[in-house]
């Protein structure tokens, strides 16, 4: 098997190096990152100036390596450019979790999108981060398991993964999708001049089932994604009105 890996964190995260061990005992892996952090970058591309890659200055054990001057969206489509047998993309370990709203604006799951776009099956993997760097030896069994589940699919999918910090666990679920608080606080830089943070805190408790609800009762998520968002059932009254 031919595997991409990428993410939004950039080419010299600890998440991705973690990721790529686990990947090789599945097949050839090859990197392509950004060369700078990108997180929320959510699912832009670079349309106004070329890309560029080079090798990366670090070194993946025996891993090809590179990195892009572009978002991962762009990464992905350029990876998928330079190695075109390529069968599926995982993109992380992303220092930070991925769930409810935040799938909107995250970089991480863009990245599994765009390959899933250009119908490669798109796998993304986040976990947890706080004062220290997540435990990723901890997790790599986890994520050996994971992908045991989800990299051998036959036709294009979607998967989002979140890893509690200390996952008791699998769960498949669905998206907290819930009314959020989506402050801005502002502050001060050095020189005095003010500056602003927004912050985004969910107002309702996490429903059973979803991917929140799971990574706070320390299990892994996997929730199955689509790229169509038509609100169907509401397509389907709205014809039906019209019709009648």
């Amino acid at each position: 098997m031919n595997i991409l890996i990428t993410n939004d964190d950039g080419i010299y995260s600890p998440g991705i190096a973690a990721l790529a061990r686990i990947a090789k005992q599945f097949g050839t892996v090859k990197i392509v990152a950004p060369d700078v952090e990108q997180s929320s970058m959510g699912h832009a591309i670079t349309h106004s100036r070329p890309l560029s890659y080079r090798r990366a200055p670090i070194t993946f054990e025996d891993i090809e390596a590179f990195r892009v001057n572009g978002t991962p969206a762009d990464c992905v489509a350029l990876g998928l450019h330079m190695f075109p047998d390529t069968q599926v993309v995982l993109s992380g370990i992303n220092m930070g979790p991925n769930l409810g709203n935040s799938m909107w604006h995250s970089g991480t799951l863009a990245a599994a999108k765009q390959a899933t776009l250009l119908g490669v099956t798109g796998i993304a993997l986040s976990t947890p981060v706080g004062k220290t760097e997540p435990d990723f030896e901890g997790l790599s069994a986890w994520t050996r398991d994971v992908l045991k589940i989800l990299i051998e699919d036959k036709e294009p999918a979607l998967y989002n993964v979140n890893f509690p910090d200390q996952p008791q666990g699998i769960a498949w679920t669905r998206q907290s999708v819930r009314l959020y608080d989506g402050r801005v606080v502002s502050g001060e830089d050095p020189m005095g001049r003010e500056n602003y943070w927004i912050t985004v805190v969910p107002l309702e408790p996490a429903d059973k089932g979803t991917d929140r609800w799971a990574v706070e009762h320390n299990l892994v998520s996997i929730t199955p994604l689509r790229l169509d968002l038509t609100a169907h059932d509401e397509l389907a009254e709205r014809v039906k009105r019209e019709q009648s």
